[in-house]
């Protein structure tokens, strides 16, 4: 890579180690020998008068100074990089790439949907849509090794600059026939009666949910538990009284198509989460990664 090129040999085996967490994974990925990394590392512990690891025996841990040290080699790996894609693209040779980690939610139809209008205008432009959970998404960001980070967030990660965010309440979903779909606004007891599909105990959205219902006392135990939207959603094709639950973006489109309606669920502690759209603190991004963040917080924040 040019890219690679543009940086200095000494943080590039360091920012591998930070990455790896030791010297002999380094070495395997970078095949370069192990010995060659050490100097280079002690060379850069020598300049910096500091360590920039704590050494264990299961490996190596950036330090504080060795995370302000992998802060700036990323930067500058991201920032050399940029350079090689913007010069490349005004001789014609490419018009970018964006790397985008994001949560299922926002992966099933908004993204793929708005990656789709986007490349329609600007044909050039190739995408990568990694999707993860919400810390891994941000901790990708925080790596360099994608442009963008989408994500449902309850906190705030250092290095982490927010680009846009907006409340993302959790919403109770349903088939237009159900019996709630009329309803505006519903309670948690309101769903009682019907048999529930809910996602895993490890996303916001059921953290939200079961916080709620313990708030309130209720017991409301779910028919199906899954780790994907796609199967919730099948299941409310397949049980007409069914309810699931999401955020609006996860949604938008079908509801927009008829296919589902989405009703809001007025108990306390239900929006106590925003949608984050994230890249990294400082960081210059490339023309066609801002060309397309502006076109995301565009988009998300239609009504």
């Amino acid at each position: 890579m040019i890219s690679r090129q543009l940086q200095d040999t000494a943080l590039r085996y360091f920012l591998e180690v930070v990455r790896c967490g030791s010297i002999s994974e380094a070495s395997n990925r970078l095949s370069v020998a192990g010995s060659a990394i050490s100097r280079h590392i002690a060379h850069l512990e020598e300049l910096l008068g500091t360590s920039l690891f704590d050494r264990h025996a299961r490996g190596m841990v950036p330090n504080a100074a060795g995370e302000r040290l992998a802060v700036h080699a990323i930067k500058s790996a991201h920032d050399a990089e940029r350079l090689v894609h913007d010069v490349r693209a005004m001789q014609g040779m490419e018009q970018g790439r964006v790397r985008i980690a994001a949560t299922e939610g926002f992966s099933m139809e908004f993204l793929p949907r708005l990656i789709s209008d986007f490349t329609r205008r600007h044909p050039g432009i190739q995408f990568h849509l990694g999707v993860h959970p919400p810390s891994e998404s941000t901790k990708r960001v925080l790596n360099g090794d994608v442009d963008i980070g989408v994500v449902m967030s309850r906190g705030v990660d250092k290095d982490i600059q927010i680009e846009h965010i907006q409340p993302s309440p959790v919403m109770a979903v349903m088939v237009p026939q159900h019996p709630l779909a009329r309803a505006k606004q519903i309670s948690l007891t309101q769903l009682q009666p019907y048999p529930l599909a809910l996602p895993e105990a490890d996303t916001t959205v059921r953290q939200l949910f079961d916080i709620a219902c313990h708030w309130r006392r209720l017991r409301l135990e779910p028919v199906l538990t899954c780790s994907h939207i796609s199967g919730l959603i099948g299941f409310l094709r397949h049980s007409p009284e069914g309810v699931t639950i999401s955020g609006e973006i996860t949604t938008r489109y079908q509801v927009e198509r008829g296919e589902l309606v989405s009703v809001r669920l007025r108990d306390r502690g239900l929006d106590l989460r925003n949608i984050e759209v994230q890249t990294l603190l400082g960081r210059s991004m490339s023309r066609s990664a801002q060309a397309f963040l502006d076109y995301l917080k565009s988009q998300l924040s239609k009504p």
